[in-house]
């Protein structure tokens, strides 16, 4: 037997041993993970975009990354870890985007060291990173969701190109067609000169638009700066890069839209963030691109939905925009053939002052605008009765086919996009979540279109009725119908699912949706726009200006009225929307409701957040929020929950067995003879559909900071305590009904 003494001599000896080692091993990484000597601990944002953790977090810095770990530049770092004795222990790598480097750290215990830099490119200048901090804190939200909608994806690849050196500064262009507007020649002659003009444009019907938005942005490069214009869809990005290319040749901007990918777009991105290219026209996320000395800050229809990000906290690029020319001292101008309630404020305030053009100059570039109802004066042809054209938008269709295409304006996509029952008029819902019953074609089974679940047997809740009547009509019904009204004419849609730019100039009836519809080079000869109602009765409080906007942006693209170019809305002339269309007078509308709402205390005049969840979470955020003094509670009140669709498609009904039908048949004459009882069963009603509940919140003007801090506060302290029940909050909510 071995000595027992000798044993655990050498156990401990053994134990000393790796105990050694182990120091060892410390000893080495704290040399390897030594502090830089000189500004040492780094302020990271991380990628958790949780508003608990909505604060820069302090990590060291190696000596090996200190001539690369500079402030802006992507690094990974281990969040979650805790330090005990010197070592790490738990926590995962996550991305993060340092803030700034400096000498000691607010923190009491040891800091981790930054785990690596991804890339030494700095991609969040100062500027950016204090732009995103502003826009986190308008709109209650995180630094770190900000960040994220502003940095687009990291590609190697595109980042190891050389973008160019920058090309001369242009020489100032020509006014062109900003000659129609009285300040129009000033307009760029200041910002040509290095000034910061804040304007509200009033674009003029026609094509000319993006020629006016190219000029704009050259004067401000001949003047030293760059230039950012966003608009809604890439459809517009085309117009306006195509102006730009033929206005200052190849190499001076570039166009940032998502369907370029992600590697195409880093590299387009990173040729803005090297100051080789100062002019960038781009869709939502462009508001963000880090224009070097940025001169001018543009925004055209600043009422299209496109422009609120979908993602938290839902920043708005005229809002955006609008901070960002306040900051560095660039021009701003909100431009489109509408002018929204925001804009009109922005007038009136005396923030920006208007750019339009002259009566005189409006009725030369307008199309001549009638009107007629939906319902009344059908036209006498049976044709155009199927196909629900009153009789003016019929003649003037069929006059304006003789010498160009014609433009038919149609509120939704699909067929019968809202239907309801034939006998009672009750709107058609789905048995499982009450959702509106859709027809998506001619042959088609009547669908839901919150939950996609097929209805074949529907029957009307209300009167057991199984017929239905068209409620509003899509683009394809439209289609089908104007198709058997002009048999001789092609006919074209333009929708969601295929989105046409442009249209020969010949003989045509083009389908659109509001925004997809394309342009004809030479001008439609004609347009209607149909269901107008559809528009003006929607319950919001912007029904009236949104429709408003799509009509004005439909109609410039029809000749003048010089040239025979004619527009006819079908809705009541007697609402202001459509007084306004006749007069071309987007500018009254505006300032006429915005006057209403300042007597109404509605949002612009005044601040105003939503809140929306489950009842119980709704009411524990109201128990813990602490609004400032005079802000109004609003609400709650129910409001509707879609239900995502099945994972899989629902199982088609089982097919009727016509022999089943005959054995019930036999079988009743067999007890009741040939007089059956009545049938007494009444229509199964659906289960209640789950909801939420929203509350809105209202603080005067110039306190909405006030009410984001609030906000953000109650937020925070229901994560802190893991609160069941999350709620969702938006500043500026684009619908409050």
């Amino acid at each position: 037997m071995n000595d027992p003494g000798v044993g655990g001599e050498e156990e401990g000896q053994l134990t000393l041993g790796v105990e050694d080692a182990r120091r060892a091993v410390r000893g080495r990484r704290a040399k390897v993970n030594a502090a830089a000597d000189s500004l040492p601990v780094a302020r990271v944002v991380v990628d958790k975009g949780l508003v608990h953790l909505d604060r820069l977090f302090d990590y060291s810095v190696p000596a090996k990354l200190a001539e690369v770990a500079q402030p802006g530049v992507r690094v990974r770092v281990r969040f979650g870890a805790k330090v005990v004795d010197g070592r790490r222990q738990g926590g995962g790598l996550i991305d993060g985007v340092i803030v700034e480097r400096v000498e000691r750290s607010t923190y009491g215990g040891p800091l981790a060291p930054l785990a690596s830099v991804t890339s030494p490119e700095i991609v969040l200048a100062p500027p950016m990173i204090e732009l995103a901090r502003a826009v986190a804190d308008r709109y209650a939200g995180t630094l770190a969701d900000v960040v994220q909608i502003a940095l687009p994806a990291r590609h190697a690849r595109a980042e190891a190109e050389p973008s160019g050196e920058p090309l001369i500064r242009p020489a100032a262009p020509a006014p062109g067609p900003w000659t129609r507007y009285p300040a129009g020649a000033a307009h760029l002659a200041e910002l040509a000169a290095g000034e910061s003009p804040r304007t509200v444009w009033t674009a003029l019907p026609g094509p000319h638009w993006p020629d006016e938005i190219a000029r704009a942005m050259a004067a401000t490069l001949a003047g030293g700066r760059g230039a950012l214009a966003v608009v809604p869809d890439a459809k517009s990005v085309e117009r306006v890069d195509a102006a730009l290319t033929a206005l200052l040749g190849r190499g001076r901007h570039v166009a940032l839209t998502s369907g370029l990918g992600p590697e195409e777009r880093y590299r387009r991105w990173l040729a803005i963030n090297r100051g080789s290219v100062r002019a960038v026209v781009g869709t939502r996320a462009a508001m963000f691109a880090p224009v070097v000395e940025l001169g001018l800050a543009l925004v055209w229809n600043d009422g299209d939905d496109s422009h609120a990000d979908p993602n938290a906290p839902y920043p708005h690029v005229r809002e955006v925009l609008a901070m960002r020319a306040a900051r560095e001292h660039a021009g701003f101008t909100v431009g489109g053939h509408a002018t929204t309630v925001e804009a009109a404020q922005l007038v009136r305030s005396g923030w920006a002052r208007p750019l339009d053009a002259g009566r005189a100059a409006v009725r030369a570039a307008a199309p001549l605008v009638r009107t007629t109802g939906s319902d009344l004066d059908l036209a006498r042809d049976e044709a155009a009765r199927a196909a629900r054209l009153p009789s003016l938008a019929w003649d003037v269709a069929r006059k304006a086919l003789q010498t160009g295409p014609v433009l038919v304006q149609v509120p939704r996509r699909g067929y019968l996009v809202r239907t309801s029952c034939l006998r009672c008029r009750e709107p058609a819902r789905c048995a499982h979540c009450s959702g509106p019953l859709e027809l998506p074609s001619g042959d088609g089974v009547l669908t839901c279109g919150w939950c996609t679940r097929p209805a074949p047997h529907w029957h009307c809740r209300v009167c057991g009725g199984d017929r239905i009547r068209a409620g509003v009509i899509g683009a394809r019904r439209t289609a089908e119908e104007l198709g058997r009204a002009f048999p001789t004419v092609p006919v074209r849609t333009s929708g969601r699912d295929a989105i046409l730019t442009t249209v020969p100039d010949l003989p045509a009836l083009i389908i659109a949706t509001p925004g997809a519809e394309p342009v004809a080079p030479g001008g439609y000869a004609a347009a209607l726009l149909l269901d107008g109602w559809a528009l003006l009765t929607r319950p919001d409080l912007r029904a009236g200006e949104q429709a408003l906007r799509r009509w004005l942006d439909a109609a410039s693209l029809v000749r003048p009225a010089g040239e025979g170019g004619t527009l006819v809305v079908v809705a009541e002339s007697t609402l202001r929307p459509v007084q306004a269309l006749v007069r071309w007078d987007p500018q009254g509308y505006a300032l006429t409701e915005l006057v209403e709402r300042a007597e109404l205390n509605l949002p612009p005049v005044s601040r105003m957040a939503s809140v929306t969840g489950p009842p119980a979470g709704i009411a524990d955020f109201l128990a813990v929020l602490r609004l400032p003094d005079g802000a109004d509670v609003l609400g709650p009140v129910p409001v509707p929950v879609a239900p995502t669709a099945p994972r899989t498609p629902a199982a088609p009904p089982p097919r009727a067995d016509p022999r089943a039908a005959e054995t019930r048949a036999e079988l009743t004459r067999a007890l009741f003879g040939d007089t059956p009882p009545p049938d007494r069963r009444q229509p199964a009603r659906p289960a209640p559909p789950p909801h939420h509940e929203r509350v809105l919140l209202r603080i005067e003007p110039g306190r909405g900071a006030e009410l984001a801090h609030a906000l953000k506060a109650a937020q925070t302290l229901r994560l802190a305590r893991a609160a069941n029940d999350p709620v969702h909050i938006r500043i500026d909510p684009p619908d409050i009904g």
